[in-house]
């Protein structure tokens, strides 16, 4: 494992639709004075357009990983059954052929299974927080679900519980 200068970045990866929220805050409380949260955002170093090729869009997503020591998963109620990234959902699918119309390989995992396994293949430090008060593992890819540190991030009152994520997160 390749970590400090080397790797510098914390990779934070999430269900947007769902959970979007949630990275938002956590971005706040790393930018913020007032809080002790403290992380270089691996999503600072590029940009995917969302008009992007769902291949493209992994490759951004491949190197930022790259960069990373350490990946963040936020679990939602619905993180395990998101599609979306998978090739069959891209203009360029035929699903006659199966194959791709622009000649990139075909992929059908989701951006987040993506993401997990690579995590997992690349041999990062991870951590999955569930955005609830409780642990579900059941609610987790496959991928990460015995890997890792797994914490709930929300309080006994459904509060966000900084102290655990700034713990779990640096």
């Amino acid at each position: 494992m390749l970590y400090g200068n080397n790797r510098p970045y914390t990779y934070i990866a999430a269900d947007w639709d769902s959970d979007g929220g949630v990275v938002q805050t956590l971005q706040r409380w790393n930018d913020s004075r007032t809080k002790a949260l403290s992380f270089r955002n691996a999503h600072d170093l590029m940009q995917a357009r969302d008009s992007s090729l769902n291949c493209t869009i992994k490759s951004s997503l491949s190197s930022r990983l790259n960069q990373s020591y350490k990946f963040v998963l936020i679990v939602g109620d619905g993180t395990k059954n998101v599609r979306s990234g998978a090739c069959h959902q891209c203009n360029s699918y035929n699903s006659y052929t199966r194959h791709c119309a622009r000649g990139y390989s075909v992929d059908h995992r989701s951006y987040i299974d993506f993401e997990c396994e690579k995590a997992v293949s690349d041999d990062l430090q991870i951590v999955v927080l569930y955005n609830s008060s409780s642990v579900d593992r059941s609610k987790c890819p496959e991928a990460v679900r015995y890997k890792g540190t797994h914490q709930a991030m929300r309080n006994w009152s459904g509060a966000l519980d900084y102290a655990t994520i700034a713990a779990s997160i640096g």
